[in-house]
């Protein structure tokens, strides 16, 4: 662990020097729009997961509460 502390506090430094440049970027507005895109895909597939998930914790709990009930009589 510190071997790698002082590996990581050796190059971090010498990374800040590494551009001497301005960073040019020359996305134009078809380039967000792509990027746009793909973000609203993954949100698209991100929210349904949530949901499933969300109700598969509810029928896991519902499920256990069931079987402390049934085996508490």
């Amino acid at each position: 662990m510190k071997a790698l502390a002082t590996l990581i506090g050796t190059i971090a430094p010498a990374t800040a020097f590494a551009s001497t440049s301005a960073r040019v970027d020359n996305s134009g507005i078809f380039v967000w729009a792509f990027l746009g895109f793909c973000a609203l895909i993954v949100v698209a597939q991100v929210i349904p997961a949530v949901l499933m998930f969300f109700g598969m914790a509810k029928g896991f709990a519902a499920k256990s509460e069931k079987a402390a009930v049934k085996a508490h009589h």
